[in-house]
């Protein structure tokens, strides 16, 4: 597609050398002409790679779909596509549903548009599979975010901000700094056919059988949805007077659970820790309700995939690293591909991370 032009302008260069080089007797003649066509094919190829650079990834149709769009992380992330798009001169989707639910069917939709590139964070990683799976029988290169463990059939490339089970690890460690490794812990996930959250809580449980006292009383699914998460810590707390621990794994999760803690008057003696964002969970942190939070920047995570994307169709294959903030270097596991991008967010920091 863009190569077209590039290849006609080498295609003149060519003619033009070849024309000069036979138009001349004398030696000087043709001493001139080789030196003016050797000026010509360096600007030419100036030119070209100039041309590269500005219009990379402009011809190609690419999508970002998210888990749902009305929850302020994949706002961020919206924003994140956006500005990628002024930024490169870009004109790629950002499209999705306010509803987890309706991502296979927006997918689904999608086939029938001869895209280029998909790039899609699942919300119910066994629902959307199949669509994936088409969308690549059909020649869609498909770039996934938070799905690392999917089967790779289901994808050509997945990108995570970090090593999912380091980040869970992070969180338990955490808890048991918190707690003193005594007492009873709940974990939240968005849905519970979420790859990346799970694969946290997984490794959350490994940490603390190995290391603590503590006991699982059970992992919830929240749906991505703050009322939830309170709701449901709420109802555990009063029923369950021994839990000393929450782990959430949505942006949101958190957040209602820190709204319980509080009504509860158990701050201090109930530990909440997980993924968040500064934009929703700064109130509770400053309270001392929210222990501690990470998060990678959801922008950051948009643009990878779509720099992602433009590597693979450009080349067949993924680069070693992005220019994108968080992804300068990758760590490749097969088809799965890890950043550094995790940052740990207190109350001391919080202002840094103000997103």
């Amino acid at each position: 597609m863009k190569r077209k032009s590039l290849l006609a302008l080498g295609m003149v260069v060519a003619m033009t050398a070849t024309m000069m080089a036979g138009c001349g007797s004398s030696s000087s003649d043709s001493s001139t002409a080789a030196s003016d066509s050797t000026e010509a094919a360096d600007t030419a190829d100036t030119s070209a790679d100039a041309a590269a650079e500005e219009s990379k990834g402009g011809d190609y149709k690419i999508a970002v779909v998210p888990k749902m769009t009305n929850i302020g992380w994949f706002q961020r992330m919206e924003e994140g596509v956006n500005d990628y798009n002024k930024e490169n001169g870009t004109d790629y989707v950002y499209r999705g549903s306010a509803e987890g639910a309706d991502q296979a069917g927006i997918v689904e939709q999608m086939l029938a548009e001869d895209w280029d590139a998909i790039c899609v964070v699942p919300f119910d990683s066994e629902s959307l599979a199949p669509v994936l799976e088409k969308a690549r029988e059909q020649g869609i290169v498909v770039i996934t975010h938070e799905a690392s463990s999917m089967d790779p059939k289901y994808f050509d490339y997945d990108i995570e901000a970090f090593v999912n089970a380091d980040y869970g690890t992070h969180f338990a460690e955490a808890i048991s700094d918190i707690t003193g490794g005594e007492g009873t812990y709940i974990q939240f996930v968005g849905d519970l056919n979420s790859v990346s959250h799970n694969e946290w809580c997984d490794a959350a449980d490994e940490y603390f059988a190995a290391n603590t006292n503590m006991k699982k009383l059970g992992r919830y699914e929240t749906g991505d949805d703050t009322t939830s998460s309170y709701n449901q810590t709420k109802e555990l707390l009063q029923a369950n007077p021994d839990i000393t621990a929450i782990e959430g794994s949505a942006s949101t999760d958190v957040v209602g659970a820190a709204q319980a803690v509080d009504e509860l008057g158990l701050t201090g003696k109930v530990a909440v820790v997980g993924t968040s964002m500064t934009s929703i969970a700064r109130n509770y942190v400053e309270k001392d309700v929210i222990n501690t939070f990470s998060v990678w920047d959801p922008a950051k995570a948009g643009q990878a995939m779509i720099e992602l994307a433009i590597d693979v169709l450009d080349n067949g294959e993924a680069p070693d690293a992005l220019n994108v903030e968080g992804y300068e270097s990758l760590t490749a596991d097969g088809t799965v591909l890890y950043g550094n991008a995790r940052v740990d967010v207190t109350k001391d920091n919080m202002d840094e991370y103000d997103f």
